[in-house]
This record gives structure tokens, sequence and C-alpha cells, in this order.
């Protein structure tokens, strides 16, 4: 059995104002700095034995402070990456939800494809792949693999046998933390967007 930490990387300035995407220069703002902290002191003696991490800066930055506590390098799986959105990539979600595509994004994923991006199916295979290589890689081992909200919901919704249309009813908050179990031909989903360890000191 594999235990996966999936954890969404911290807070930035573009979350909830642009659609980053694989932007460079994405960098954690003060908040998502003191996240990255507070999530890596919640899980100082969870026996995390590797960390894997999206190639983007802020996934990066996330997963810092925790492979600093574990001594662990942290090693890019871009099977982890943020959805690939083409040409609506840095673009401002007040404008996307005025196109067509984004009712179709919301309630049927499964017929999406960005323009000159990837599909929501696409993306979930994947993640999956990237998931069960890293479970065949670590079959009795605990690992964190820090990635992105959607790429995260669809990896639970494949392990929950969820139909892809659905994965936008899951909810997975910035620094939250989502519990995975993978055996051969098995899988429980233990923890879905725990959001408390990552409270900086203070907040509440």
């Amino acid at each position: 059995m594999t235990l996966v930490y999936l954890i969404r990387h911290g807070e930035n300035d573009m979350i909830g104002k642009r659609l980053a995407g694989w932007m460079p220069g994405v960098h954690l703002n003060e908040r998502g700095r003191a996240q990255a902290q507070a999530l890596a002191r919640a899980l100082a003696d969870a026996p995390i034995r590797a960390i894997y991490a999206s190639p983007l800066v802020r996934t990066m930055e996330t997963a810092a402070p925790l492979a600093d506590l574990k001594a662990l390098k942290i090693v890019i799986r871009p099977g982890l990456g943020e959805v690939r959105p083409g040409r609506w990539q840095g673009q401002s979600l007040k404008s996307l939800r005025r196109r067509k595509l984004w009712p179709v994004i919301q309630f049927a994923p499964s017929l999406a494809r960005f323009p000159e991006g990837e599909s929501f199916l696409e993306v979930q295979a994947r993640v999956v792949a990237e998931l069960e290589a890293i479970h065949r890689a670590h079959p009795k081992a605990s690992v964190a693999c820090v990635s992105h909200a959607d790429v995260i919901k669809l990896a639970v919704a494949h392990y929950l046998g969820l139909p892809l249309d659905l994965f936008q009813r899951l909810s997975v908050a910035p620094a939250s933390i989502s519990l995975l179990s993978i055996s051969d031909g098995h899988a429980r989903l233990l923890g879905l967007n725990d959001t408390r360890a990552a409270e900086p000191p203070g907040a509440g």
C-alpha cells in the first residue's frame, strides 16, 4: 500500500483572478509561504519517504520546507503539472466566465478541451499514470505529491470511480491535504481537502 499525501500548492496572487496555467514566475505570496511552512510542521511526524512535485515554481516553493525538514530531494514529475489551458493561459477569470466553453468546463468537463490546450480526459490520464508509477516505486511507503487543484480533483475522482463530469463537485483549497491509499487493484480516499494543517500560527 502506498499512502499518498496529495498537497495543493499554497496561495499566490493569481488565485481567483487569472488562469495561471503553466506561466513561469508565479510565486507563492506571503500567505502562501506561511502555508508551506505550516504544512511542513504539520507533516513533521509523517513517515514520508519521497517528495514529488509539479514542475511549476508555486508547487516547488510549497514542497521546499517539507523537503528541507525531511532532508529529501524534490523530484519533479511533469505528470503532476497543472492543466495546460492553451490560449486561456494568463487571462482573467472574469472574462473567461463569459466564454461559451465555461459552462461546459463546469458541468460537462468530459467534453471540454482548452483552446490549443489539454482536455480534462488527457489530464486525468496523465496524473493517474504518474500516481501509478509512484505507487510502483513505493509499494509500501508514504509519499507527498504537490500539485494543483483540478489535477488533484481529477485523480481523486478516478480512484473513487466518480464520473469525470462530476469532478468539479470536489473542493481542493490552496495548501490543502488529501490522503489517498493506493494498492494493486484497490484504492481508498482517507481524507479530502484538509486545510487545518496549513493554517499559519495565529490564523482562524
